[in-house]
């Protein structure tokens, strides 16, 4: 039975499952994009926003507390210098999960999760990006320039024949 059920419990007991949710936050923050089955990227993304939040403020407290999930001196350091600089200004929402398919073993359907702000193919595209392709004529003028260069093309013509 699921009687208060609120979270995936990833068929696993809690010594196991916190340990698997602290070696795969470790590992993001280290390599800023890991790929597992979407069930675990749900549960790390529940499981490291509230460590992410807690190291905007960079006090002695707030390390110990963040060490106390993730028990490695890197990757709190990581955390605490180079990933709150980034999502300073981010009010949450600091993970992006993306589908990517099914595993060819089993079947599991697989996502790779990252941090928003370290994809840069997604932010460069979104701050200076290309501009937007229509299918309309534009600033050039429409019906009115096509006629005003079919009269001069028939000016030219003429001036030619003379």
């Amino acid at each position: 039975m699921r009687h208060g059920k609120k979270f995936n419990h990833l068929g696993r007991k809690k010594g196991h499952r916190t340990a698997t949710l602290k070696n795969m936050s470790n590992a993001l923050i280290t390599h800023k994009r890991i790929n597992t089955t979407v069930a675990k990227a749900k549960a790390l993304r529940t499981h490291l926003e509230p460590i992410i939040t807690k190291c905007k403020t960079n006090t002695t407290h707030s390390r110990r507390i963040v060490f106390g999930y993730l028990q490695n001196k890197e990757a709190v350091k990581e955390l605490f210098d180079n990933v709150s600089v980034k999502i300073a200004d981010r009010p949450g929402g600091y993970l992006r999960v993306i589908k990517t398919g099914f595993r060819k073993g089993d079947g599991a359907e697989m996502a790779m999760i990252e941090f928003v702000d370290y994809n840069d193919v997604y932010t460069a595209g979104s701050v200076g990006g290309a501009k937007k392709k229509t299918r309309r004529r534009g600033k050039k003028g429409g019906a009115k320039a096509a006629a005003a260069t079919a009269t001069a093309a028939v000016a030219a013509a003429s001036s030619e024949e003379e």
